[in-house]
């Protein structure tokens, strides 16, 4: 396998992490502020719960990005994902405080808060 298809395979990859990734965010979200549940929440607050650890185990960046640069011999400096850079750029900045609201949100719900 080439490097440029390995970086086709990361990028693929990394693309369908955070595209569960933003969605798990966002039923983590729902179920805060709706109250609603079922095994996909438990499913989403896993996932969540994962990439948490892994993100802070690699000193807050992602070790998917890690690999694009490796993999990137030709220093085109593409995305690390085959979505926009404009939607990833801020990814920390969007979604740490909606992780943050979702888990104080859910914390409240669980200890009778809401």
């Amino acid at each position: 396998m080439t490097d440029e298809q390995r970086l086709g395979l990361v990028r693929g990859l990394h693309t369908a992490v955070y595209l569960v990734m933003a969605t798990s965010v966002f039923v983590l979200l729902y179920a805060g502020i709706s109250g609603a549940s079922g095994p996909w929440l438990w499913w989403a607050l896993a996932l969540i719960s994962v990439e948490i650890v892994v993100f802070v185990g690699s000193g807050m960046k992602c070790p998917m990005t890690a690999l694009v640069t490796r993999y990137d011999r030709a220093g085109n400096g593409v995305s690390d994902t085959f979505l926009p850079k404009r939607i990833t750029r801020h990814t920390l900045r969007v979604f740490g405080p909606l992780i943050v609201i979702a888990f104080i949100l859910l914390a409240m719900r669980w200890l009778g808060g809401l």
